[in-house]
């Protein structure tokens, strides 16, 4: 039986061949453990794992027992995945709203080549963004949720929700004059 504990201070110390041992004791579980959770998409699996197993090497900490680092080592892997999934789901969005753009550009009037002009530059700028003031922006103006729904989405305040609202909508107008200054 492997010593949790002395593998896990020993990797968190930096040392090679404590991570080794950890990668021969945990690769495969884990990535069974992943496979499962991905319903047997093998290519998400590999993706998250290989991120989940960088989470561990940036966040070890030292564990007193197996089911306590197992634990810890699923939500790291859960963690990865909901991430690498999210991450999917923006490409895919931002290619949509890239494709819608592309189509309403082509439709529009020669006469509104300054609107096209703004509607670029406020896409460049949003992808610029904090991803989390994307996303905040993209809930309430692009799918039109209420202030409240999003504060319940993320766990905290209409107030705060507002508040941020606030800062990243200056941020944006000042992204947005600067670059139109610029052109």
């Amino acid at each position: 039986m492997l010593d949790v504990a002395a593998l896990t201070r020993r990797m968190k110390e930096g040392d090679e061949m404590a991570y080794r041992a950890f990668y021969e004791a945990y690769y495969s579980r884990l990535w069974r453990y992943l496979l499962v959770v991905t319903l047997g998409d093998e290519d998400a699996t590999t993706e998250a794992l290989q991120s989940a197993l960088l989470r561990v090497v940036r966040h070890i900490k030292v564990f007193s027992d197996d089911t306590c680092f197992w634990g810890w080592l699923t939500v790291l892997a859960r963690s990865a995945l909901s991430d690498q999934r999210r991450g999917r789901r923006r490409y895919l969005a931002f290619l949509d709203r890239f494709t819608r753009h592309a189509e309403l550009e082509r439709s529009l009037p020669a006469d509104t080549a300054a609107d096209t002009k703004l509607l670029t530059l406020l896409e460049s700028t949003l992808t610029s963004m904090l991803p989390e003031d994307r996303e905040l922006v993209e809930a309430k103006y692009f799918d039109g949720h209420s202030v409240r729904e999003i504060a319940r989405g993320l766990d905290t305040s209409e107030k705060a929700v507002e508040s941020r609202l606030v800062r990243v909508r200056r941020e944006l107008k000042a992204a947005l004059l600067e670059g139109l200054r610029n052109e």
